[in-house]
């Protein structure tokens, strides 16, 4: 069977955490060797396990997404992952066969890449989104990586065997063990570790079978939700293109890491004229977020003013939603620059004959908190959940907002009421439900609830210190109680992953 390189888990080894932790995960058992099973990092059987279950698979990508919300890559924005996941889960929901809750995220990188990861989490960079020329484009590319999720593909990549996995397992799992030592209140020394892991390149390798099962699975997916089927087309060609023009420049894309034969090509093209026509209205949404990708992915000077020209030539050239959206991608620029007066006259532009949206609100709200206007912010998020109630980063604003005008009751009314409906969707929430505890006088109620923040992002170490002050300041001795049971489960959670590294390290 010819195999080659694609992106699912570990084409992102350059992005620091999730590369380290993908390739230590993807490894295969030593024989003769049984593991201690940590509590996030899942055993992975017995040797003679010949796939990962669903379940296992799930535990994995959730334990891979804990170390990853650390990586400096991830796009820790509410609404980018609103966004795709809310597109992730339209497609999923016509996928043929069982698939479980699919969770998009955002990687700040301008390369056209998406990839799966085990259990349904999907990443995707910041540069596949502004690129696309449509949402159908960008949903067909999503709807692909869906369709390896559905086939199961990265579970049975996982499952191969390989001889040099263990050199460079041992690499990894120092790497990983230095962070861990390091402390997980000091994220930059876990980062500069990950970093350092990150030069190994451990990627599975997909047969063309497969990209073909997962094009056709996808295609299915895009066109039953309404999207345009030539949109998967549309996008190949241009990712075609891009791979033909990018050559010898480092590759890494999407096209390069998932090769657009003539043959595929010519099967999506067939079957989507096959298909009954379809026309998709581009939502609103997907303006927005594209114009707000384009910012976020500048990491230096230079391509913050290519940005900046970029979303100008738009803003010149582009008409109604389109036209704000480019304004709206400006101002948030400029908010960014803490140019608060450029940032309303671009926000004003984006806003003109009263065209609204969840995006432009947030920012208003934003705005307003930037001057110290906490009266006004509270009157803009509060008008901005009326509208738009589902809308979570309105809501974090909101909180925000209250905070910002000393009401932390109420905040932390909200902020608990917000946790019972997301779970743990949102680890932020905690971290700022901790702040209104502390500001309330309620300091070891604080230090658990950022302790519950540290545990949702892999800072075991940091939520352990955060529970022994909590203890050492409570009098309660029920309380104390319920507080050493925590402490003994983040206690484990940590041993347990060093013991694994060790045992890895060592192998």
């Amino acid at each position: 069977m010819n195999r080659r390189k694609m992106p699912s888990i570990c084409s992102i080894a350059k992005h620091g955490a999730i590369a380290s932790l993908c390739a230590v995960l993807a490894v295969p058992t030593i024989p003769g060797v049984a593991w201690a099973q940590p509590v996030g990092l899942p055993s992975m059987g017995a040797v003679s396990s010949a796939e990962l279950s669903p379940m296992l698979e799930r535990s994995l990508g959730e334990a891979i997404m804990s170390q990853g919300r650390r990586d400096p890559t991830y796009v820790d924005d509410p609404e980018l992952s609103q966004y795709l996941t809310t597109m992730g889960r339209k497609l999923a929901g016509f996928a043929p066969g069982a698939v479980p809750e699919v969770e998009m995220f955002g990687v700040r990188d301008p390369e056209i890449n998406a990839f799966a990861m085990p259990g349904g989490f999907i990443g995707v960079n910041t540069g596949l989104i502004v690129s696309s020329a449509s949402e159908s484009e960008l949903a067909a590319v999503l709807a692909h990586e869906i369709g390896h999720v559905v086939q199961r593909h990265i579970a049975r990549g996982m499952t191969q065997q390989n001889q040099n996995s263990m050199v460079m397992l041992a690499s990894l799992a120092g790497a990983l063990l230095a962070a861990l030592a390091g402390g997980g209140g000091n994220l930059a020394m876990g980062v500069a570790a990950f970093g350092q892991a990150a030069a190994i390149n451990r990627q599975l390798g997909f047969s063309r079978d497969a990209e073909r099962e997962a094009d056709r699975a996808g295609l299915q997916m895009l066109t039953k939700a309404g999207y345009d089927a030539d949109g998967m087309a549309q996008m190949f060609a241009r990712l075609m293109n891009a791979s033909r023009l990018n050559e010898g420049a480092g590759g890494g894309s999407w096209a390069s890491t998932h090769p657009l034969s003539i043959e595929r090509m010519s099967d999506v093209q067939n079957r989507a004229r096959s298909m009954p026509a379809t026309r998709h209205v581009d939502s609103d949404d997907f303006w927005y977020i594209r114009a707000k990708m384009r910012v976020v992915q500048g990491r230096d000077a230079v391509s913050l003013r290519s940005a900046g020209q970029q979303l100008q030539d738009e803003a010149q050239a582009l008409s109604g939603v389109r036209q704000s959206a480019a304004y709206y991608g400006l101002a948030l620029q400029a908010y960014q620059r803490n140019n608060l007066p450029e940032a309303e006259r671009y926000w004003n532009l984006a806003s003109a004959d009263g065209r609204s949206s969840p995006q432009l609100a947030k920012l208003s709200v934003d705005i307003a908190m930037a001057r110290k206007d906490y009266p006004r912010a509270l009157t803009l998020a509060q008008a901005g959940i009326k509208r738009w109630p589902d809308y979570r980063a309105l809501a974090i604003v909101y909180a925000q907002a209250l905070q910002g005008n000393g009401r932390h009751a109420d905040a932390q009314d909200f902020l608990r009421a917000r946790i019972k409906q997301w779970g743990s969707d949102e680890p932020s929430l905690y971290q700022m439900l901790a702040q209104s505890e502390e500001r309330n006088g309620k300091p070891v109620q604080a230090r658990r609830d950022l302790a519950r923040y540290y545990v949702l992002t892999g800072a075991y170490a940091a939520a352990e210190s955060q529970l022994q002050q909590a203890r050492g300041l409570s009098s309660d001795f029920y309380e104390q109680s319920q507080i050493d049971v925590q402490i003994k489960e983040v206690k484990d959670k940590l041993a347990e992953e060093r013991q694994l590294l060790e045992r890895f390290k060592s192998g």
